[in-house]
């Protein structure tokens, strides 16, 4: 499902980080249709190989196809413009209270060893992978290097998504990922969606599809993200800068600190206006 999680600036995209390596790249030209998606790849495979892309990985860049249903999701994310109460109904967050309240029971012992090492309590780490992927039903099937190769193609995110872009191919190329991997529309891979960059910085080992990796990954995001252990998540305390980080949706931000807190503490699903 498409999401703004993740996509807050990245300060020095992929392509300068490499400039002083490899000197002068003329870039690949973005556009806003399936056009000139073929010869954009072709000129993008000059720079991935001029940063250092093997060739197996190259030859699959210019395999991927121009995905139009990713393209139709990045231009049709209306349920982030509805209110807390109507967005929690839309995304079943009485439901997700209900499953993570047991999961919080069943699967104690894991949420109390990330806790113990990240600081981060059950409820935040339940209400993403409930609202990300109804705890690992909804994971996506769309080929994630099509993805990621459209969106940095697509004027609208380009820097984003070409940073996003080559840190698939480097995931690709250390066998983290594979050409074959599926997720979501905009590349989200795994139980909790984490985008290829994040695998990179914030991955803590072993596949993203298995939920102890990939709770233990999150609770790392949010380490790294400020969370501060004991610290409060709501909006205005502490910890809610650290949500912020993961999703840049102002309601999806409010939707996982109401739904965690509710985990946490086993109080009322109704929604505060």
């Amino acid at each position: 499902m498409a999401r703004g999680k993740q996509f807050k600036s990245i300060a020095i995209a992929a392509v300068t980080a490499f400039a002083g390596m490899t000197g002068t790249v003329a870039a690949a030209q973005c556009g806003n249709s399936a056009a000139g998606f073929e010869a954009w790849k072709d000129q993008f495979a000059v720079e991935a190989r001029a940063n250092g892309v093997s060739p197996a990985t190259i030859a699959a860049l210019k395999n991927a196809s121009y995905a139009s249903a990713t393209i139709a999701a990045d231009r049709g994310q209306k349920s982030f413009r509805l209110s807390l109460e109507q967005f929690l109904a839309k995304r079943g967050g009485p439901v997700i209270v209900s499953r993570g309240r047991a999961l919080k029971q069943s699967e104690a012992a894991l949420f109390d060893s990330i806790e113990q090492r990240y600081g981060v309590p059950p409820g935040p780490l339940i209400a993403i992978w409930g609202m990300e992927t109804a705890f690992g039903r909804q994971r996506g099937n769309q080929n994630t290097l099509s993805s990621i190769a459209t969106l940095a193609y697509d004027c609208r995110r380009s820097e984003f998504f070409t940073d996003q872009l080559y840190a698939t191919l480097t995931l690709i190329d250390r066998g983290v990922l594979t050409p074959g991997t599926r997720g979501s529309m905009h590349g989200e891979i795994g139980q909790t969606q984490f985008m290829p960059k994040s695998i990179l910085n914030y991955g803590t080992g072993g596949s993203l599809d298995v939920a102890a990796n990939a709770l233990m990954s999150t609770a790392n995001f949010l380490k790294a993200n400020g969370w501060r252990a004991g610290a409060g998540y709501q909006p205005g305390e502490p910890n809610f800068a650290a949500i912020q980080a993961w999703n840049a949706a102002s309601v999806y931000q409010r939707a996982i600190a109401q739904i965690g807190q509710q985990i946490d503490s086993g109080g009322s699903t109704s929604a505060r206006r």
